[in-house]
């Protein structure tokens, strides 16, 4: 009885998990917005949607094959359809509240793989780092090549230069500080804190040290790659944008990561995002507005179907 009760479980509790899902991201659309969506919908190839899927699932697996390197560093054999499935669940769960898909993916290899719970997000913050360190080599190369644009644009907002210089010159210094004291000062709160992070540094330190740190970087580069790639890949999805130049794509690429990245799955600031950089380069709004509907959603229901499959696999495919 007691393992009926379980295997029930098992479907329903990632059931709800993705209908409640789905309900808060639904409930929060207006209806110009949904009527925007289904309009983007109905004029969609769905071949270059399915091929942009394609490479977010690619991105998923090289991530995980990714994060098997710095676990094998630490001295653990992890099966590769459990670090699959985790990372799948992580995306899923990262919809809710940005960025818990991290500490929802340290447990779920804790749980699975009895691997200590501060080395495994260890490894997870050095991945984040290595990936912001890539991200920011995009910013850099896409504000680069777009300088006239950008400069134009925020002239014509009205925003200062000078104020951002300076916010980012401060926030450097800042930074600069907080890590000399990290290093150097002697304090018993920053002792403390290193005695309990230690598992948390070992993990983010072996990146460094491991045998097969190149294969490490390449993976690192690829899903980048991929992640491109699917925004690319969509961008032929819709008659109004499939002619756009590489450049927009790769700023427009810039800045729905970015509204990912600090949101809940890029809920309503991703079409934001997009309709605002395509605008820059006299893409109408509604364009804009439409593609950006079109990849976030097609992006949400996959993110969600794979992460839901993955946590009923998880228990399945672990019964010993």
């Amino acid at each position: 009885m007691k393992n009926q009760i379980r295997k029930w479980l098992t479907v329903l509790i990632p059931l709800f998990i993705g209908i409640g899902i789905i309900y808060y991201q639904y409930s929060t659309l207006t209806s110009e917005e949904i009527e925007k969506i289904k309009i983007s919908f109905q004029k969609a190839n769905y071949y270059y949607i399915l091929l942009s899927l394609v490479f977010a699932f690619i991105g998923f697996w090289s991530r995980a094959y990714r994060w098997k390197f710095a676990l094998n560093h630490l001295g653990y054999q992890t099966k590769f359809h459990n670090n699959f499935l985790t990372v799948s669940v992580s995306y899923l769960v990262n919809m809710t509240v940005p960025r818990s898909g991290e500490i929802s993916r340290a447990a779920l290899l804790k749980k699975y793989e009895n691997i200590p719970f501060d080395k495994v997000f260890g490894t997870i913050v050095a991945e984040r780092i290595v990936d912001l360190m890539i991200f920011f080599l995009f910013v850099v190369i896409g504000f680069i090549s777009q300088f006239d644009k950008i400069y134009q644009f925020l002239l014509d907002e009205n925003v200062s230069i000078n104020t951002i210089i300076i916010a980012l010159i401060v926030g450097f210094v800042c930074f600069i500080i907080f890590v000399l004291i990290w290093i150097y000062a002697e304090w018993k709160i920053i002792l403390k804190l290193k005695e309990k992070l230690s598992g948390l540094i070992e993990g983010m330190s072996s990146i460094y040290k491991m045998k097969h740190k190149w294969n490490y970087i390449f993976h690192s580069f690829f899903i980048w790659f991929t992640y491109l790639m699917m925004f690319y890949a969509a961008i032929f999805a819709l008659p109004e944008t499939s002619n756009i130049s590489f450049d927009i794509v790769l700023m427009g690429f810039i800045f729905g990561s970015l509204a990912i990245g600090f949101s809940n799955g890029g809920l309503g600031a991703y079409p934001f995002s997009i309709a605002l950089i395509f605008g820059i380069y006299g893409i109408s709004n509604d364009i804009g507005t439409a593609f950006g509907w079109l990849a976030w959603a097609s992006q949400t229901i996959f993110t969600i179907l794979l992460g839901l499959l993955s946590y009923i696999l998880l228990p399945i495919l672990n019964k010993k």
